[in-house]
């Protein structure tokens, strides 16, 4: 009688258990539907084609790294140490570890001076400069720098005593000149031309000024790449969801 009375504890534990849980994961559900994304549509659709980009850019590597996986077992011994050093070689200038040169754009960011009779010298920050280099990769940059400093994937842009510094060193004051490598150069341009990015400059007094080149070259990266807070992500293979 006793072991009855128990299993029917346990059973009316359980249900109140299982209850329990459906009501949280209830809850949990509608308190998310009510919450709003506070960002407005500019920020949404930037941010949704640099995930689309680096997706892409992530299934394009794995693809290359098969080829090159398969192509290297089939090599002999001095071939096999050949494709590794052009491996290596490949590997830095993708980490923009080497200078690299190509057509592109020089854009120059300026103090745009008002007919006031007092007016501050005009600055930004180092959101709005993040925001403008996200606007670039998203239009079609393929390579960057700031003034001398080679933009990569893990370059900081942050805000220091009220100077921008990418990577671990200050770009002074206005002007600021971007370097841009791009397979199609008019597509920047006309992108530019229809974002919001430049009101978003406008309202700091600050003018996009845009030069097309033949060629540019940018500098390497300089700092030592520290990956200590780098992340490693599982990338789910196509299909999966």
């Amino acid at each position: 009688m006793k072991n009855i009375f128990i299993k029917q504890y346990f059973s009316i534990g359980l249900v109140c258990l299982l209850i329990g849980l459906m009501i949280a994961i209830l809850f949990n559900t509608n308190h998310q539907t009510t919450e709003r994304d506070t960002r407005d549509t500019w920020e949404i659709r930037t941010a949704l084609l640099e995930e689309q980009k680096i997706q892409q850019n992530l299934y394009t590597e794995i693809a290359e790294a098969e080829t090159t996986l398969r192509e290297y077992q089939e090599q002999t011994e001095h071939q096999q140490i050949e494709s590794l050093k052009n491996s290596i070689k490949q590997l830095r200038e993708q980490a923009g570890l080497t200078e690299k040169k190509g057509q592109g754009l020089i854009i120059t960011l300026e103090p745009l001076f008002l007919d006031e009779d007092f007016q501050e010298y005009p600055e930004i920050n180092a959101e709005l400069l993040q925001l403008f280099i996200n606007e670039l990769n998203a239009a079609g940059a393929t390579e960057m720098a700031i003034e001398s400093q080679r933009i990569i994937n893990i370059t900081p842009i942050r805000d220091v005593n009220e100077n921008i510094y990418v990577n671990n060193s200050s770009i002074g004051d206005l002007p600021i000149t971007i370097y841009v490598l791009t397979n199609d150069a008019e597509q920047i341009i006309n992108h530019l031309e229809v974002s919001e990015i430049g009101d978003y400059f406008a309202l700091e007094n600050v003018t996009i000024s845009i030069s097309e080149q033949s060629e540019i070259v940018l500098p390497e990266y300089g700092d030592l790449i520290d990956l200590q807070d780098v992340d490693i992500v599982d990338v789910p293979e196509e299909g999966e969801s």
